[in-house]
C-alpha cells in the first residue's frame, strides 16, 4: 500500500462482498461452435428469451462486455455473447477469457453447438457458401481445421448440443426449454434416440433399454410410439423395468448436489433402444417423471421419433 492510499475498511469490504454476490447472480452466456451448425439461431432463440445478445465478439472483449452489461443493470443482467472464427480477433483461448471472467466474480455459462461433418458439408453446399477456414483446400479441410480450432471450446462447455438432426425450429425449443428462465440449478434432460441412428453426441450419460422386449415386434403395438400409453404399459410391465428406472433415478438424484459442486447445470441422459420409437420413449418419459418427483427439473426430448 502506497502512503496516503487508504486502508478498505469494513463499509468498502461489505460493497465489494455485495458487487461480487451481484456478478455471481448476473445471468451471462458464451455461445460457440462449428460454423454451420446453429450459432445463429441460438443467438436469436436466446434473444426471443430476452437475452441482451452480442454477436461476433472477439475474445479478448468479452470481460470488457461482462462489466458493461453489469454496470448497465436491467436487461443487461442477462447478456449473451457468441465468438465466431470469423472474427479477426479470435483466439483460441476460450478457456482463459472464461477463467478471466470467473476470476473477476462473473460465472458464465458455455454453450457449445456441433453437427457431423457431412451435415456441415451439406449445409454449406446448400448455401453455395465457402468454410470461413477453407482457404483453397475442400469443405471437409476447413471444417477439420476448425474442430482443431474449438476442441478446448468443446472440452469447457456446460452444454453442448448437436444440431445434426435438429431443424431450426426444434434447436430454437431446445434453447427454450434450456434458457427460458435463469434458475441456478441442475436441469437435467432426458433424450430418447435409435442406436441405428448413432449415439447423441451431447450426452452426459447413456442407458441401452435394448435388453426388453421390443413391442415393434407385437403386431398391435407397432403402428405405436412410447408417448402411447397400451406401449408403455408393456414396456413397463416387463420384468425389471420399473425396479431399472427407479434405481437409475435414485443414482442421478444421489449425484446432483456433486454436479452442482462442480458447477455442471445441464445434464442429458440419452435412452436408447433400437428404433427410438418404442422402449426408449417410454423409458425417458418414465424416468422423467421420476426425477420430477425427486425435485429435479427436466425435460425429455426424443431424437429420431417419427423417423422410421
Amino acid at each position: 500500500m502506497t502512503i496516503g492510499e487508504r486502508s478498505p475498511g469494513a463499509d468498502d469490504l461489505g460493497n465489494l462482498d455485495g458487487i461480487a454476490a451481484a456478478r455471481a447472480e448476473m445471468d451471462l452466456v458464451v455461445v460457440t461452435g462449428l460454423s454451420g451448425a446453429g450459432r445463429s439461431t441460438v443467438a436469436r432463440a436466446l434473444e426471443n428469451v430476452g437475452y441482451y445478445v452480442v454477436d461476433n465478439l472477439p475474445q479478448t472483449l468479452m470481460v470488457t462486455m461482462a462489466e458493461l452489461a453489469f454496470a448497465s443493470g436491467g436487461a443487461g443482467r442477462r447478456t449473451a455473447m457468441t465468438l465466431d472464427v470469423r472474427s479477426r480477433a479470435f483466439s483460441t483461448d476460450l478457456l482463459g477469457a472464461v477463467a478471466d471472467l470467473r476470476t473477476r466474480g462473473f460465472h458464465p455459462r458455455v454453450v457449445f453447438v456441433d453437427a457431423s461433418d457431412d451435415v456441415l458439408i451439406r449445409r454449406f453446399e446448400s448455401v453455395r457458401r465457402a468454410h470461413p477456414l477453407q482457404g483453397e483446400g475442400r469443405l471437409a479441410d476447413g471444417i477439420a481445421a476448425e474442430r482443431v480450432l474449438l476442441a478446448n471450446a468443446r472440452e469447457l462447455a456446460d452444454v453442448i448440443i448437436d444440431t445434426s438432426l435438429l431443424n431450426g425450429n426444434q434447436l430454437r425449443g431446445r434453447i427454450e426449454e434450456l434458457f427460458v428462465t435463469p434458475e441456478r440449478t441442475l436441469h437435467v434432460t432426458t433424450l430418447s434416440f435409435g442406436f441405428k441412428y448413432g449415439l447423441p453426441a451431447d450426452a452426459d450419460l447413456v442407458i441401452d433399454m435394448r435388453w426388453l422386449p421390443n413391442p415393434h415386434w407385437v403386431p398391435e403395438l407397432r403402428p405405436f410410439s412410447g408417448k402411447d400409453q397400451a406401449v408403455s404399459d408393456y414396456v413397463m410391465a416387463q420384468p425389471g423395468a420399473v425396479e431399472f428406472l427407479d434405481q437409475y433415478a435414485a443414482v442421478v438424484a444421489m449425484a446432483t448436489d456433486g454436479y452442482k459442486r462442480e458447477g455442471k447445470r445441464y445434464l442429458t441422459i440419452a435412452v436408447g433402444c433400437t428404433g427410438g420409437k418404442h422402449r426408449s420413449v417410454a423409458s425417458a418419459l418414465a424416468l422423467a417423471s421420476r426425477l420430477e418427483a425427486r425435485g429435479i427439473p427436466t425435460t425429455v426430448s426424443h431424437r429420431d421419433l417419427g423417423r422410421e
